[in-house]
Formats: structure tokens, C-alpha cells, sequence
């Protein structure tokens, strides 16, 4: 199987920013690891990340055909972004939505996500685990 594994808006300040809520590692280092898991249980995967919304859309649009699912943080956009939310419901690709951490333990502004009910399930609050979850849901 092969996999997108896309990353939304500040997650490319992971490992710097907020180091008690997403960790101490970058995202690049982030990624390595989720390509390695990928490897070692005989799948691949794609890596993006973006700060911009459009870009994101155009993303999830590019995935029907190439790939088996997709691993979305969308970060911010989660809680607001209905582009985002029509575009996962435009492409006939499986989303699992992502957060490192548990948002309900959180902001009261984080406890709402407008891309859940697209996607086909959703991990939240295990670190970077969370990725590995993830993407485990879709070989199981």
C-alpha cells in the first residue's frame, strides 16, 4: 500500500514549537521514522506539509489513483477550514485525521474539528504515535 502522509498549517515548526504539547523531534525526523514503519510492514509513503489551505485542497485532490489512504493534521484548519472538509469528501481516498495531542484536553476552540465526519476515523493524543496509529488502521 502506499500512503500520503500530510501535514497542515505550523506543523513544520514541530520540534520547536510548544515542545511539552508536540514533542521535542522535527517533523523531518518525524517522517523518517513514519517512512521507516512503513517499510518495515511492506508499504510506503509520500510526505507533505504546507502552511497554505489551497495547497492542501490541491493535495488531497492529487491523491484519487495514486494513493491507498492519507494521514491528515491539518492543524488550525481543522477547526474551520470547510475547503479542507469538501475536498476529503470530493476524493474517493480514505482520510484518518491526526493530532499529536488530545485537543478535548485543550482550548475549548480545538474541541471542534469540521473534517471529522469525512474521514474514516480519526487518532488523537499519542504523540507522534498518533501518525504510527494511523496508519496501522489502514493494514489492519
Amino acid at each position: 500500500m502506499k500512503f500520503l502522509v500530510l501535514n497542515g498549517v505550523n506543523l513544520n515548526l514541530t520540534g520547536r514549537r510548544e515542545k511539552g504539547v508536540y514533542g521535542a523531534e522535527t517533523l523531518d525526523a518525524i517522517n523518517a521514522e513514519l517512512l521507516a514503519f512503513c517499510k518495515e510492514h511492506g508499504h510506503t509513503a509520500d510526505f507533505a506539509q504546507t502552511n497554505f489551505e489551497g495547497e492542501l485542497c490541491e493535495k488531497l485532490h492529487a491523491a484519487t489513483g495514486k494513493y491507498d489512504g492519507i494521514v491528515l493534521n491539518a492543524g488550525a484548519f481543522t477547526h474551520y477550514s470547510y475547503a479542507i472538509r469538501d475536498a476529503i469528501a470530493a476524493i474517493d481516498v480514505p482520510v484518518v485525521e491526526v493530532h499529536m495531542s488530545n485537543v478535548h484536553a485543550r482550548e475549548e476552540f480545538r474541541h471542534t474539528s469540521v473534517l471529522t465526519e469525512v474521514c474514516t476515523g480519526e487518532v488523537l493524543g499519542f504523540g507522534k504515535n498518533s501518525y504510527k496509529l494511523a496508519l496501522e488502521s489502514f493494514w489492519l
